[in-house]
């Protein structure tokens, strides 16, 4: 099934602003969906297309990327090759996977500049940055991001167009809106949690509604993280970290524990591992901000940081790798909120999904109470001249010391403060309280 994705508006941008003069570029993780965002737009928004898919590529194909020059020649044997015709400034031309063939992506400069055509390419960032390194990188390039589904898709997926509309609403209202509907929005974020936004699951859902199905297909997709991080990384540091990230948030750690996961202690190869495992888009990285103020990555420590799984649906699968499959039993525990254990650290892993999908970029705080603990601030967004501190509970119990703490100490930079929790909206003092599926409007 082709999902509605709220990045086919700003593709529509591209191609009407920019009239050809740079590429288009779609980076994200694998199976998110990419290739057939870029498949629709280019059926529904052109005349005709060509789709090179280079997973999949003859010879005759990669090399005619060897030899550009005679762009004539060229436009000429791929419309005879694909037997489509291309129309001039009606049709585009997609790379898709193009960090397999390095020459395509090199070409770009020059298949630009010639402006008969438009030109989309597609691949994972790693994959891209690892492809490059004896070519010229094309400056002729608009990029955008694709995340697994955000919460608005996975419900527009289900057919339903309106709820979170008045979500949107009821949090600019600032009031609360009843626990009938409260109980049903949280139902309703509590299946975007078990299910996921990764385009395959969420299909496998609305065909069978059958959950252990939809658990086979996000192991199947954690399968294919799991090989390429020990393509990228053959020391196993990398492949041991992305398993180990469920047992690290439930830990209940101010960092992630590398040695713990990996016997590794930080070093610059393990840093520069943990930057390619961010540049798949398989994880979230949320980095200490030393010094919290507007401009935190002035202030980013590379040392301490807080990793999360690209989708909460796959994470939750991963937290319950040691079985054959996730039962349905338990899912319906989940979805139901009775499930006897804590679930903080799954809340947590939502919570940097939906603010990373709104485009924020993903910072902590903690500093030590005083008693050989930590307060923690789990999220720090920056609205302004101000931080907005995040503290999430998996619970409605509304205490927010850490938060408090925190407020106290940087009092002067401090805008709105909010606690993301499972009950309606509500104030407490000068801390704003409100239910999780509010998290992408803050």
């Amino acid at each position: 099934m082709v999902f509605k994705r709220k990045l086919y508006d700003r593709m529509l941008q591209w191609r009407n602003e920019r009239k050809g003069s740079t590429a288009l570029l779609i980076k994200g993780a694998r199976r998110v969906g990419k290739s057939t965002l870029v498949e629709d737009f280019a059926r529904r928004e052109y005349k005709s297309y060509i789709l090179i898919d280079f997973a999949e590529t003859s010879t005759e194909i990669s090399e005619l990327f060897e030899n550009t020059r005679d762009l004539d020649f060229f436009f000429f044997r791929l419309q005879n090759i694909y037997h489509t015709q291309l129309y001039e400034r009606e049709s585009v031309i997609i790379f898709d996977e193009v960090q397999l063939q390095p020459l395509a992506r090199q070409a770009i400069k020059y298949l630009v500049k010639d402006g008969r055509y438009d030109f989309i390419e597609t691949g994972s960032l790693l994959s891209i940055k690892k492809n490059v390194k004896n070519i010229l990188i094309p400056s002729e390039e608009t990029r955008l991001t694709l995340y697994p589904m955000d919460f608005e898709e996975f419900r527009m997926a289900l057919g339903d167009t309106n709820t979170f509309g008045f979500m949107r609403e009821a949090y600019e209202m600032k009031r609360q809106m009843g626990q009938a509907v409260h109980r049903q929005w949280m139902r309703d974020l509590r299946l975007y949690m078990v299910v996921g936004g990764m385009p395959q699951a969420v299909d496998t859902y609305l065909n069978t509604n059958n959950l252990q199905l939809v658990d086979d297909k996000k192991r199947e997709i954690i399968q294919l993280y799991d090989d390429d991080f020990r393509k990228i990384d053959d020391s196993g540091v990398a492949s041991r970290m992305f398993i180990d990230i469920p047992s690290q948030l439930s830990g209940n750690a101010n960092r992630f524990m590398i040695s713990s996961a990996t016997d590794s202690r930080i070093t610059e190869s393990i840093n520069l591992i943990v930057k390619d495992m961010e540049d798949s888009m398989v994880v979230n990285i949320a980095y200490h901000a030393n010094d919290p103020n507007v401009g935190m990555g002035l202030n980013k420590d590379y040392n301490r940081f807080k990793m999360f799984m690209n989708d909460t649906g796959l994470f939750l699968t991963l937290a319950f790798w040691d079985k054959s499959c996730t039962e349905n039993t338990i899912y319906q525990k989940l979805l139901s909120d009775k499930i006897n254990t804590n679930l903080g650290y799954v809340y947590e892993n939502l919570i940097s999904q939906m603010l990373r999908a709104e485009g924020n970029e993903l910072y902590y705080y903690t500093f030590p109470d005083g008693n050989n603990h930590n307060y923690e601030v789990d999220f720090l967004l920056s609205r302004g001249s101000k931080i907005v501190p995040i503290e999430v509970k998996s619970s409605g119990y509304k205490s927010h010391k850490s938060l408090d703490e925190f407020c106290k100490k940087f009092s002067s930079r401090i805008g709105e403060r909010i606690l993301l929790y499972t009950k309606d909206y509500q104030k407490d003092g000068e801390t704003t309280c409100i239910p999780s599926y509010f998290a992408p409007f803050i």
